[in-house]
């Protein structure tokens, strides 16, 4: 298996069939949405999943249709769906896939599902280590990409597994509901009721990025990182991660010229051993191994904003390794032509686990002060300045509390207004080049 392999079925199709507006005005593809693959299900770090063994039997989908709610950060009156089978052993064959308006639960708006090809076929194979790009599909009910009235509303994206999928990539901590059929009950992605999608879960599944239409200039900006880019500890279906957060801060500056998109994962480190799907971590591959699949790789990205480190030193590796992994992915990305941002790590001192020892946060220190060293990246946001106690040197009290499931927090992820605090760090201004006129 090539586990970072792309096979791009469809592209030639979906740039054929784009919106006219794409001649007229130069438009292009952009992400708007995205969820960084890392592993075979169940091998991740879900939050508030439901117990899915008697859905998911024997950890695979067995012809049975898959409802993800996603929310694009910038809508587009012409649209494309990119598929992963990265993490599988063998082909997996997807058919009838829709997208449309969610209204409420698993429910779709009527009227607004749309089939979703692949170079004109409802069906398509994509192989082990594959990937698959839809053909271009008109949103009709987009009528203006910037209609305020779209500002979070999201998408039903709907699928059926052909027969038995083998492992399942996924992406664990979706922190959305969505919703999945009973084993072995069919296709029903062109339902708009959920009558028949009776389960829930707290992942997404297959699905790695959703891209639309937009005028040239349109900023893509990429947060990159593990679990408090991911968002642990904030609110299901709260749309409340510090990615969020300054989505919301770029989108009311530059209203639908940018696109925020996360690509986090729970357990992440900056370096580790090699990734095997044949026998997984949670945390999936290191953002060095990864990065130019889950960033680079991303439709119109232009700007990386990278927050990361902390398991890495839980994993008693020390600021040197983790610096020299973070000066190699910064200069593979400035090599493509982007913007790499350093943001510095928030602090753990005193948490219970291997972060919060003073050992640890030594290094943290380290790291950071290397972060916020003049070159090293094309501009700083302080994270750690945001969120820590100056009296205690671990995180504010007030950013503690878990608000996905109460309980008191485990004093490394911060809660939703942990989270607020962080994406209002954010300087607008020192993104304000990306948005210069090429």
């Amino acid at each position: 298996m090539k586990p970072f392999g792309f096979f791009a079925i469809g592209c030639l199709a979906a740039m054929s069939t784009a919106h006219p507006r794409a001649t007229l005005r130069a438009d292009h593809w952009v992400a708007a949405w995205a969820a960084s693959p890392h592993g075979p299900y169940p091998s991740g770090n879900p939050s508030a999943q439901p117990d899915l063994s008697s859905v998911l039997e024997n950890a695979e989908a067995v012809d049975q249709t898959f409802r993800l709610i996603v929310k694009p950060d910038l809508w587009g009156k012409s649209a494309r769906l990119r598929f992963t089978n990265v993490f599988g052993a063998r082909t997996v064959v997807i058919d009838d896939v829709f997208v449309g308006v969610q209204s409420s639960g698993g429910n779709v708006a009527a009227g607004t599902n749309r089939q979703v090809t692949f170079m004109g076929k409802s069906e398509m194979a994509v192989p082990a280590g594959g990937t698959a790009i839809s053909d271009a599909v008109d949103l009709a009910f987009v009528k203006d990409p910037a209609d305020r009235m779209l500002d979070g509303r999201k998408l039903a994206v709907s699928f059926h597994v052909v027969g038995a999928s083998g492992p399942m990539t996924w992406h664990a901590k979706a922190l959305q509901t969505s919703y999945l059929t009973a084993p072995r009950s069919g296709s029903h992605g062109r339902d708009e009721t959920d009558s028949r999608f009776t389960f829930t879960t707290t992942s997404w599944y297959f699905l790695d990025a959703f891209d639309v239409m937009a005028p040239e200039g349109t900023v893509v900006i990429a947060c990159f990182g593990d679990s408090i880019t991911d968002g642990t500890a904030s609110t299901l279906n709260g749309d409340d991660r510090w990615p969020d957060v300054l989505s919301r801060r770029l989108h009311a500056k530059y209203g639908a010229r940018v696109s925020v998109v996360n690509a986090g994962i729970g357990g992440n480190r900056v370096t580790s051993p090699p990734y095997s799907a044949a026998n997984p971590v949670a945390g999936g591959p290191s953002a060095v191994e990864r990065f130019e699949r889950d960033v680079a790789s991303l439709s119109g990205v232009r700007g990386v904003i990278w927050l990361e480190g902390i398991n890495d030193l839980g994993a008693g590796v020390k600021a040197d390794t983790v610096i020299a992994g973070m000066k190699d992915v910064a200069a593979r990305g400035r090599a493509r032509g982007l913007k790499m941002f350093g943001a510095t790590i928030v602090p753990s001192l005193g948490s219970t686990t291997a972060h919060g020892t003073t050992e640890a946060d030594a290094e943290r220190q380290a790291i950071n002060a290397f972060i916020k060293t003049p070159g090293s990246f094309d501009g700083v946001f302080d994270f750690d300045l945001a969120t820590r106690d100056p009296a205690t040197g671990g995180l504010r009290a007030a950013y503690q509390p878990n608000s996905t499931i109460g309980g008191p927090g485990d004093r490394v992820h911060p809660n939703r207004a942990g989270y607020q605090a962080m994406g209002n760090a954010v300087d607008l201004d020192t993104l304000a080049g990306l948005f210069a006129r090429r």
